[in-house]
């Protein structure tokens, strides 16, 4: 679990939590820095990267069990094709609360994508997958990862699936 820094009274950035954990799993990486943007879209153009490489979390409740939705930040989530994908019977968003609760060391909407990492079960839609590299949160609206999706998936070993879909023009 990525820990929350400001409880332990040190000025650890999230994204150096996030960097320590990368570094610690031997992993290549490179930590970007943006303007404060919001949401994942407007991150991805404010780092030049296409939305199609720029990984959002959406943080959901599955029969009461939380999990973590990974899609292109050029995609919107299609909560039928999650409920297939999980063989659950009641998807949702968490609320505010419960992601506070989960998350405490990240801000409100810049959820790193490693569900691991905060007891949460992993999906990332196959069209993110694809990718050879993402860029990511890394748990506030001004910092970034980009590394190799191969390394970010053996690090994770999300569940891939389909369950997100270009938004209607």
């Amino acid at each position: 679990m990525v820990e929350n820094s400001s409880a332990k009274g040190d000025t650890m950035s999230v994204s150096q939590s996030i960097g320590d954990y990368l570094d610690s799993q031997h992993v290549s990486y490179e930590r970007l820095q943006h303007a404060l943007a919001f949401p994942a879209q407007e991150v991805a153009h404010a780092l030049h990267v296409s939305g199609k490489h720029f990984a959002k979390a959406v943080m959901l409740q599955a029969d009461g069990r939380p999990v973590m939705a990974v899609l292109p930040a050029s995609h919107r989530l299609n909560i039928q094709e999650l409920k297939v994908e999980l063989a659950a019977k009641h998807v949702e968003m968490l609320p505010e609360g419960e992601l506070t609760k989960l998350c405490p060391d990240c801000e409100l909407g810049a959820f790193p994508p490693f569900g691991s990492l905060y007891g949460m079960e992993t999906l990332v839609d196959r069209s993110l997958a694809q990718s050879e590299e993402i860029v990511f949160n890394a748990g506030s609206h001004t910092d970034a990862v980009r590394m190799k999706y191969a390394d970010y998936a053996n690090l994770t070993k999300p569940r891939v699936g389909n369950f997100g879909e270009l938004p209607l023009s």
